[in-house]
């Protein structure tokens, strides 16, 4: 398990008066301590990784409780703060805090104006053309009388609101592909409900991609698509094309998996949560309610990183009396989505806990799928701060696949990474080219000589699909059912 968090670059203590007494004292008894239980729960003879992992894991969520930057009195920020504002950020911090208790006991959430859906975010034009009982398919096109084929076909997370791909215009990567001359078409999950309890992981396969691609194909001779999936869409969108391919069908012209996971050995710290008395735990809680509750899942989450979602905004919210300005991207995180039960039980017994996928032991109509049957060629993404998807597993995918990856590793976040438009500062990607008969590099061996290039990673993706693309006239002969983003999102 590697620290980031030293003395020189933790972010908890950035601002200069740590280093006066006696703040400079409280600050480095605490990292003397997170390295001496760093240190405790070290490799240990006889210990299975996984349990050594989880004791490491929950002695720094308890050390974090008492970092000196979590209280006032320990924290040279907060109390130059209150002397310079004469008081006024302690009052601002109290209101603050009944705002969220108000929030937190009415379950009215604080408005996020001016973003709302259809308004200023996911407000790329396009069409509702398809529904069924558990997505919408949402086409966008390109202006002008030629398009890009074969299209797009997106598949997000059913865990998140599609918009994540449609935020606001200037970071839309829908919109980006539709004005690199693309034709999309992205799936919009439904919210479930205690009434969709039964939904199974593979009727999120049938319903949700094998549906609306026999529709496009029966219905307007699209017969192949780039098939884009993201998080758990990706993992999904890799179990169709592994039985597309052992069935003999070629309704995947490429295949791009963004911030996806298809082996989980290794899935990071989230796998601390996921044992087989907490998925049985999880299974009693959701037969109760028919599913589980995003804020419950949003949890597990936010205990991945306290020091950067727990406490530092108790710190800025509460002690030092500001409010983080909202931004899009805070606006859709706070629009979360339920899960069925047995889907979810299905998708962490399967696919986390005997890891199915990865070992070919996962079924699709009766029969074992293979991820090494897809000969699509395939285009990897990474973040290099993905807690969610660490990179290091995704990366694994080479490993599993035999067709030609283009492997891509970009800095930022689970989601900041894969929302990382051109012009945006600050970014880099490097790139992996696995072809047929390439041998295998480690990770960490590939990361240490491969030079980052500056940029968005965008433009990379979009070159490659336009290598496996052709210019075709656009059809026009579309019937619409609504005007996206559709009725779905505002569950």
């Amino acid at each position: 398990m590697i620290h980031e968090n030293t003395q020189e670059n933790d972010p908890r203590f950035a601002n200069p008066l740590w280093n006066l007494p006696p703040y400079c004292f409280y600050r480095n008894v605490f990292l003397a301590a997170q390295d001496w239980w760093h240190e405790a729960f070290g490799p240990l003879p006889g210990v299975d990784p996984k349990h050594q992992n989880a004791m490491d894991f929950y002695s720094r969520q308890a050390l974090d409780m008492f970092c000196p930057a979590n209280f006032p009195l320990t924290n040279p920020t907060v109390l130059d703060r209150a002397v310079r504002s004469c008081g006024q950020s302690i009052v601002n911090g109290w209101r603050n805090w009944l705002d969220d208790l108000a929030t937190t006991l009415t379950g009215v959430p604080r408005e996020h104006d001016p973003f709302k859906v259809g308004e200023t975010i996911a407000v790329t034009p396009g069409d509702v053309v398809f529904r069924n009982r558990l997505v919408e398919l949402l086409r966008y096109h390109p202006k002008g009388s030629k398009v890009k084929k074969p299209p797009v076909f997106i598949v997000p997370a059913w865990i998140m609101k599609y918009y994540i791909l449609d935020l606001s215009p200037q970071n839309s990567l829908v919109s980006y592909l539709v004005d690199q001359g693309f034709e999309v078409f992205c799936l919009s999950w439904k919210n479930p409900g205690s009434e969709d309890a039964e939904l199974d992981l593979n009727d999120y396969l049938e319903l949700g991609i094998r549906a609306p691609l026999n529709w496009l194909a029966s219905e307007h001779d699209t017969n192949a698509v780039h098939a884009v999936g993201y998080c758990l869409g990706g993992t999904l969108l890799a179990i169709a094309a592994a039985a597309a391919a052992r069935d003999g069908q070629g309704v995947f012209a490429t295949l791009s998996l963004l911030a996806s996971q298809t082996d989980f050995t290794e899935p990071g710290e989230l796998g601390t949560f996921i044992t087989e008395a907490q998925v049985a735990f999880l299974e009693d809680l959701m037969a109760e309610q028919g599913y589980l509750e995003a804020k419950q899942m949003a949890a597990a989450f936010q205990m991945l990183r306290p020091a950067d979602l727990i406490w530092s905004r108790v710190i800025r919210h509460y002690l030092l009396g500001e409010r983080s300005p909202i931004n899009d991207l805070m606006a859709w995180n706070a629009d979360a989505t339920r899960m069925p039960a047995r889907m979810h039980a299905t998708y962490l017994r399967k696919l986390f806990l005997e890891n199915a996928l990865a070992n070919r032991t996962y079924r699709v109509d009766g029969r074992r799928v293979s991820l090494t049957d897809i000969r699509a060629p395939m285009y990897c993404l990474a973040t290099e701060s993905d807690h969610v998807s660490p990179w290091t597993s995704v990366f694994k995918l080479l490993a599993l696949t035999d067709t030609n990856v283009r492997f891509v590793l970009t800095n930022g976040g689970h989601n900041g990474g894969v929302i990382s438009e051109p012009g945006h500062s600050g970014r880099h990607f490097r790139t992996l080219v696995k072809q047929e008969g390439t041998r295998f590099v480690g990770p960490d061996a590939w990361f240490e000589k491969e030079t980052p290039e500056d940029g968005s990673w965008w433009p990379d993706w979009t070159t490659w699909l336009e290598g496996y693309s052709r210019q075709k006239k656009l059809s026009e002969a579309w019937s619409s059912l609504e005007k996206a983003p559709g009725t779905y999102v505002f569950d």
